[in-house]
């Protein structure tokens, strides 16, 4: 067991022991959901508010590691599988984060959610940026589109301008921080934006064979 699986392991037992030690200390019913504005919109439960995430959370972990097993391209995941760790780790940490996050909250911590989730959301687009610059072709990992799934050197091109819209976005986040009450939609936005773009971007390739031949 490597270094970063031992911090993966540590996130998620941290995401099941807090809940545990504050039990006691938060109201039979939580704050679970928030509108684009960082109003409370929905609520939980006190177990299923406390654990859920860290259950959800859990059941993803064991997935991302079954995906290396699984994947048709398992060989072209070896490539990258230091990337991908790293992946594993930051998101669970950006799960955490959400997490702690909403249990302060509830502890009467009343934090703009909005404001303090887009340094969360920069970090974690930056790297997912950084791994789609790394990450070779599979059926589980990256812009997965028929045609990248089709073409290498498609793939390649699709993830390399897919990498630096994703950690400008993780810029793009950094600024919303101020912007707590436009956050939401202009994330979403460029989520939506470059999410099309890149699907069509991948098919105007992969239908002139010249751009990539």
């Amino acid at each position: 067991m490597n270094a970063i699986r031992v911090l993966q392991l540590i996130v998620l037992f941290l995401m099941l022991a807090v809940p545990v030690i504050l039990f006691n200390h938060l109201p039979d019913r939580l704050a679970t959901h928030w509108d684009s504005q960082g109003n409370v919109n929905g609520y939980m439960g006190k177990f299923w508010g406390l654990f859920l995430l860290p259950l959800l959370s859990i059941a993803l972990f064991v997935f991302f590691l079954l995906i290396p097993k699984i994947d048709p391209l398992k060989e072209n995941i070896k490539g990258f599988i230091g990337y991908y760790e790293w992946f594993i780790l930051i998101f669970l940490a950006f799960l955490a984060y959400v997490h702690f996050l909403s249990i302060a909250w509830n502890l009467g911590y009343k934090v703009s959610f909005i404001s303090a989730l887009m340094p969360a959301f920069a970090v974690l687009f930056y790297f997912v940026g950084i791994l789609m610059a790394n990450a070779k072709r599979n059926w589980f990992i990256g812009i997965r589109t028929p045609w990248t799934l089709a073409n290498d050197k498609v793939w390649k091109r699709t993830h390399r301008i897919g990498s630096k819209l994703f950690k400008l976005g993780g810029v793009l986040c950094l600024f919303l921080v101020f912007l707590p009450r436009f956050a939401f939609a202009v994330f979403l936005v460029y989520v939506l934006g470059i999410s099309i773009f890149l699907f069509v971007y991948s098919y105007i390739i992969y239908s002139k064979p010249s751009q990539y031949s």
